[in-house]
Formats: structure tokens, sequence, C-alpha cells
């Protein structure tokens, strides 16, 4: 056998192996798709338990999406692989409206679940049924998104072993792409949701609600101890920050013996980093731990921690977060994070 033909060997048996993929877990989606629209979604709205647009709100387009996959999956079982994924294509906006509101379905859930007394004891006896298999309601809904993700990674494999010659190439790479574009709106929102949880964990564990940390454009970064140095005199104090993408918020622990602020903080400080300069002063060297200098408009900030690694993250983190903010060409700054900051020489 040529070297040519033990290639297209090669690629016919691994196009094989991710067609034979792809048709098998797609037989296995669309039994969990069909799961949740017969058990729950039809079910409900024959029995009224939910409004319609609550109903709408937790399901989206998912009986829709079975549709267009029962569909594919008939054009993949009689081997039409390419053409079911063309015509496939062209239904995708119905992945981008339940990609887009997959996290409002989570909460519109669980705010049901909580004072739906009717819902929440209807969910628990469909999801004991045999065919749920121990599956909750909050594990079934989020297969379409993730499915947009297997589809990248199985066509990919099935686009690469596919000959560009062929007439099915054309369209298993048009598949591709637009597969593609929906998996990366997908992994955007949930980079987004999980930043926006961690935006509110963060305000949670402060005391008070003075500073906000909850804002639209704002990325969580890095939080962690470090020690505090006074420009004169006194000794070091050790404080929590939190490093967002657009200030620095220092912190100050409550009491331990506090009964219902133990394990809070007090915000001190709110240094904004848009004009901020971040200096090594110790650190560069493989000694233990070092000196971070902070340079803002109405206040310096020396920083000190006696882990050598620990200070090397907090200079890269910082350093990049007021770079990146600096580059920006336009920077919406609000009200309390304009007033003047107090001098660390003042404390």
């Amino acid at each position: 056998m040529s070297c040519v033909e033990d290639q297209r060997t090669r690629w016919e048996r691994n196009r094989s192996i991710s067609i034979r993929e792809l048709l098998t877990s797609e037989r296995h989606y669309c039994a969990q798709l069909q799961l949740i629209v017969t058990y729950f979604v039809e079910i409900l709205k024959a029995k009224g338990t939910l409004k319609q647009d609550v109903r709408e709100n937790i399901f989206s387009s998912l009986p829709h999406i079975l549709s267009v996959n029962q569909s594919l999956l008939l054009h993949m079982e009689n081997s039409s692989f390419s053409r079911g994924f063309q015509l496939f294509s062209s239904h995708l906006h119905l992945y981008v409206t339940y990609v887009d509101n997959i996290y409002s379905a989570y909460r519109v859930l669980a705010l049901q679940l909580k004072n739906n007394k009717a819902f929440r004891h209807f969910k628990k006896l469909q999801e004991s049924r045999a065919e749920f298999k121990g599956h909750m309601l909050e594990d079934l809904l989020p297969l379409p998104v993730q499915r947009m993700e297997q589809y990248e990674r199985l066509l990919q494999a099935v686009s690469a072993n596919t000959s560009p010659l062929s007439p099915e190439f054309e369209q298993l790479t048009e598949a591709v792409s637009a597969v593609g574009v929906v998996s990366l709106r997908a992994l955007k929102n949930r980079r987004h949701h999980e930043n926006h949880m961690q935006l509110c964990r963060v305000q949670k564990l402060l005391k008070n609600r003075r500073s906000r940390v909850v804002r639209a454009g704002r990325w969580f970064l890095k939080e962690g101890s470090l020690l505090v140095v006074p420009i004169k005199g006194s000794e070091t104090k050790l404080r929590m920050f939190f490093l967002f993408s657009d200030v620095l918020l220092q912190t100050k622990r409550c009491s331990r013996f506090h009964l219902t602020q133990a394990d809070k903080f007090s915000a001190e400080h709110v240094f904004p980093l848009l004009h901020c300069q971040v200096d090594k002063v110790l650190g560069h060297t493989r000694s233990q731990g070092g000196l971070l200098s902070l340079t803002f408009p109405k206040a310096k900030l020396l920083l000190m921690s006696n882990d050598q690694e620990s200070l090397n993250d907090w200079y890269q983190s910082l350093t990049s977060a007021t770079r990146k903010l600096q580059s920006q060409p336009t920077l919406i700054i609000h009200k309390e994070e304009q007033r003047p900051v107090m001098n660390t020489e003042q404390q």
C-alpha cells in the first residue's frame, strides 16, 4: 500500500469514528431533550402549573431545538450527514436564543422552586421517573449549550479527515464556522456569569455597601492578604485586597468576636487604577518576599509579602490590569471613585 493510500485509509477510519460518535451522541441528546419536552414543557402547559411567560423563561426555545435536532438525526441516520448539518446551521438562531437565556432560566427556576409549592412537587415527581435515571431538571437544562461545544469538536474532527476535493468539505467547513460562533458566544456568556457571581460574592463579604463592587464592565481578577507598610513610622498592617479590572479595594477583617460580621470585611480604601504606577521595590531577586510600590495621583501605597511567588503574582496582576486599563480609549469613572483617596501616610 502506497503512502497516499495509507493516509487516505487513516482519514476514512478517523472520519468514520467521529461520525459514529456524532450519531450515537445525537441519539442520546435527542432522547434527553425529549424527556424535558414531554414530561415538563407539554405537561406543564396542559396543567397550567406555570404561567406561560414563566414556562417560556425556563425552557426558552428548547421545544423548537428538539424539532430541529430530530430532523438532523434523521439526515444523519440516512447518511446525509453534511446536508443535515447544512440545514441545521440555518436554525442556529434557536441555540443563540437558548444560550443567551440560560442563566435567566436558572434564576426563574430557582424562584419558582422557592415560591411555587405545586411546581416544586411536580418537579420532584417527574424527576423520580425511571426515564430520568436520577437526573434533575437542573442537570438537563444546560444540555443544548454543552452540545454546541461537542458539535464544534466533532465536526472539526470530521472536517479534518475529509478531502478538500470532496463536495462535502465546503458544507462541513461552513457548519464548523457557524457552530463555532454559537459555541464562542456560550463561552463568553459563561465567563460573564462567573465574573458576575464573583463580584456578588465579594459584595456580600463587605460589612457595608458604601463601596459598590457589582458594576457593568468590571472584572474580578484576584484577592489576597498583603502587609501595608506605612510611609512613616508605626507597624505594618495586614489587610485583605481585592483586585478588579479598574480598582484595587483595600479592606480590613472585622472582629472575630462580632456575632454577625466575623466573616466579613470593612472597606477602607478604593484605589482607581487608571493613573496607577506599579513598581517592584524589592522582590526582583530570589530573596524571601519583597515590596511593591503603587503610586496614585493623590496617594502612595507600599505593599509587602513574605512570599516571593505571591508577590510576583500580585506584581504581574497589577501591572497587567493597569496597562490594559490605560490602553482603553474611553473610560467611565464612577462618582465615588473620583473622590480623593486617603493617603497611606495618614494611616
